[in-house]
C-alpha cells in the first residue's frame, strides 16, 4: 500500500490553485500524454462534494476507466477524491492547499493498493509506484502553471 506525498509551492492564493486543482477541464489538459477524458458525471468546469467524475484513460497501452468520488470538500483548505470503480484496488487521495507568505504549499498524498494481491506488490515496486508519483508531479506541475498563470504570479 503505497502512499505517494508530493509537495509544491504555488505563487498564487490558495482558493486559486484550490479551484485549478479540482477543475475537470484543466485534469484533462494536464493529463494529454494518457487521453484522458471526462466521459460520465461531472465532465467539464469544477467538481463539487459528494460528485463523481469517469475518466478514461490509456495507461500502459490499456484503455481504462476510472470513477472517483470527492468525498470531503473544504474550501479552500483541502479535498479528497476516492475511487469509486477502476483498476485500482483502492485509492484515497488528499489534496491540501497550506497559505504561506507569498503563495500556497500544494501537498497530495495518494494512498492507494494495487490489485492482483502479491503481484499488485511486485509490480509496485518494479514500475507504478514511479509512474503514478511521475504522473501526479507532471500534473501538479501544471496546476501551478496555469495557477500562476491566472494570478499574474512567477
Amino acid at each position: 500500500m503505497p502512499i505517494i506525498k508530493t509537495d509544491m509551492f504555488i505563487y498564487a492564493p490558495r482558493h486559486i490553485c484550490f479551484d485549478v486543482a479540482r477543475d475537470i477541464d484543466i485534469h484533462t489538459q494536464s493529463t494529454s500524454q494518457t487521453n484522458e477524458r471526462a466521459v460520465a458525471g461531472v465532465t467539464s468546469g469544477l467538481i463539487g462534494l459528494n460528485e463523481t467524475v469517469t475518466w478514461e484513460a490509456v495507461h500502459f497501452g490499456i484503455k481504462q476507466n476510472l470513477t472517483v468520488r470527492i468525498t470531503e470538500l473544504d474550501f479552500p483548505n483541502r479535498f479528497v477524491d476516492e475511487m469509486e470503480k477502476g483498476a485500482f484496488k483502492r485509492f484515497y487521495h488528499v489534496h491540501e492547499f497550506i497559505e504561506k507568505e507569498n503563495g500556497t504549499l500544494m501537498v497530495d498524498s495518494f494512498d492507494y493498493t494495487s490489485p492482483f494481491g502479491f503481484i499488485g506488490k511486485i509490480a509496485d515496486r518494479l514500475f507504478l509506484e514511479q509512474y503514478m508519483k511521475e504522473f501526479l508531479v507532471r500534473r501538479n506541475r501544471y496546476i501551478k502553471l496555469i495557477a500562476e498563470d491566472r494570478y499574474g504570479g512567477k
